[in-house]
């Protein structure tokens, strides 16, 4: 009776180790293709990167503004140069900046390097 039991039970094992070992192959496959996939966009996101930045060195080159509308806005944002509170407001989609820094005191009055706090809005440009 054992030995019936053992001999079935083997049967069934060994009719299913070719669809095992064609769904390892599978997954093996679509392992490596997301890891390919996965370096070709890192690759394009530092392409874009490196080109963003040439653009910002030879925009400065040509003695043209700096791409502030490239920087992100983070909650702890430092000003820079030519910037406003209205611009970084309308960049960034915070129009409450001056509620939310006591430290200024006059909104007219920022400077380059003047550390403020935002809640930045994902949708800069759209409606609330």
């Amino acid at each position: 009776m054992a030995a019936n039991y053992l001999s079935s039970v083997l049967k069934v094992v060994k009719s299913y180790l070719p669809i095992a070992d064609a769904s390892s192959w599978y997954c093996a496959f679509v392992l490596l293709a997301l890891i390919l996939i996965g370096g070709s966009v890192r690759d394009q996101s530092s392409y874009y990167d490196i080109h963003e930045e040439a653009e910002a060195e030879a925009a400065a080159r040509r003695g043209k503004p700096n791409n502030l509308h490239l920087r992100p806005c983070d909650e702890i944002y430092v000003v820079g140069e030519g910037e406003t509170l209205h611009t970084i407001s309308d960049k960034c989609g915070d129009p409450f900046i001056v509620e939310r820094n006591p430290h200024i005191h006059d909104p007219d009055d920022v400077f380059p390097g003047l550390v403020i706090k935002i809640t930045p809005n994902p949708y800069p440009n759209s409606m609330l």
